[in-house]
């Protein structure tokens, strides 16, 4: 059976999930055991390791050439990349590291510090979730998601994210309407299912976290 090692509320553990998931590849979730080491791991049926969310898609997309992640059309493509590097890079770094981070234990993010939540990280983390949901919102109402009208990379990896900070009821969805009829349409994908299905021991998510409609 191939395996995927991840942490439950790491944002790069949960895209490569999504990425799983839309490929279709039967794959049993593996837990990790040492935090220290957040990247995913996927283990394939020949005994292939791919490490990290990179290789996993480079894996995954040379080798389960079915159901690509980004479209043809080369303009799309572009933005779909662009939302990828976006969602891993500034996003996470502005939002995800100052809520998520602060917020949940060490060991399901892979945090590189364990410590009482520092609430003006939060705060600020807070107001730059709201300029990146204005920008989402903008994007799902030009675009029907945020770089196509196609489910693309770029969707899953803002995803990804969006996915980690609803499970603490982070996310203004009444403020940002498009943003939140994107994310449902998201969700609702077969590729969620065991996202939605997550709970943290002791911390369990909003009560509309796995709701997918809202």
């Amino acid at each position: 059976m191939r395996r995927l090692i991840h942490l439950m509320l790491s944002p790069s553990c949960r895209l490569a999930r999504l990425i799983v998931g839309e490929k279709r590849v039967a794959c049993d979730p593996v837990t990790a055991e040492d935090a220290r080491n957040p990247m995913p791991v996927f283990i394939d049926l020949d005994g292939t390791r791919a490490e990290g969310v990179w290789a996993i898609l480079d894996h995954l997309e040379a080798n389960y050439p079915d159901r690509p992640l980004v479209p043809e059309d080369g303009a799309a493509r572009r933005a779909a990349l662009r939302w990828l590097d976006w969602a891993m890079g500034p996003f996470h770094e502005q939002v995800t590291q100052r809520i998520v981070y602060e917020k949940a234990g060490q060991r399901f993010t892979g945090a590189a510090f364990s410590r009482t939540p520092d609430m003006n990280n939060i705060r600020a983390g807070r107001e730059e979730l709201k300029l990146a949901l204005s920008a989402i919102s903008r994007a799902a109402e030009q675009n029907g998601n945020l770089s196509c009208r196609d489910c693309t990379l770029g969707d899953l990896a803002v995803a990804a994210h969006m996915s980690a900070l609803d499970y603490f009821g982070e996310v203004p969805w009444s403020s940002h309407p498009a943003a939140n009829e994107w994310y449902v349409r998201i969700k609702s994908r077969p590729s969620f299912r065991s996202i939605l299905g997550d709970r943290v021991p002791g911390q369990p998510p909003v009560a509309h976290y796995a709701e997918l409609d809202f």
